[in-house]
Order: structure tokens, then sequence, then C-alpha cells
């Protein structure tokens, strides 16, 4: 069984810095791609951030030069630092993640962390 959980959030203030962490468990062979949703109160979920193959990340419009994806492959973990926060960044925050659990078989898989919350204010 494979979770993806996510810690991080909180409160800070306009102009502030959090820094997210998705880690996997589970029996997993290999990590495909990574990313963020998010979703805000009364809106639908919105894509931030995912990994893309052979290249840089894939960023929103909307966090493009404020937020940054890493990951630990070692760790199974993926981060997002967030800077420069705006009140418009409150949301609750979704780790996805496509996964490939056994290597006699190129079939991935999608799993979602329980999502944690960011809220920007003063």
């Amino acid at each position: 069984q494979v979770q993806l959980v996510e810690s991080g959030g909180g409160l800070v203030q306009p102009g502030g810095s959090l820094r997210l962490s998705c880690a996997a468990s589970g029996s997993i062979f290999t990590i495909n791609h990574w990313g963020w949703y998010r979703q805000a109160p009364g809106k639908q979920r919105e894509f931030v951030v995912a990994t893309a193959s052979g290249g840089s990340p894939d960023y929103a419009d909307s966090v493009k030069g404020r937020f940054t994806l890493s990951s630990d492959t070692a760790k199974n973990t993926v981060y997002l630092q967030m800077n420069s926060l705006k009140p418009e960044d409150t949301a609750v925050y979704y780790c996805f993640a496509e996964i490939r659990l056994v290597a006699s078989t190129t079939r991935s898989y999608a799993y979602w962390g329980q999502g944690t919350q960011v809220t920007v204010s003063s």
C-alpha cells in the first residue's frame, strides 16, 4: 500500500515563506512524476507544479518565480518551497505522485496525499 503524507502547512503573513514536504512510503519501484495541486475554498482544484520528463518542472503562471519544486529521491520525498506568499495562495495543497510499483511492468498509478492547509493572512 502506497501512501503520500504531506507536512509543512500553516499560517504565514503575506510575503512570508513556507516549505511543504510530501513523503511517499510503501512498495515503490520508482516515482515517475511528482507534483502539487491546490484547492481554495469554493474553487476547483488547480495545478501548481509538476516534474516534467527530462526537463525542468512545469509551474503554473501564478507561482512562477516564487515556488520551487525539489526532491530527495533517496527519501522518496518532494518539497515545495513557497516564497513571497500572497493571500491568494491560501488553499489546501495536495501532493500527487505517479508511481511504478514493480519492475516487471511499466504501468504506473496516481496517488494523492490528504492535503495540508496553507493560510496567508496578516
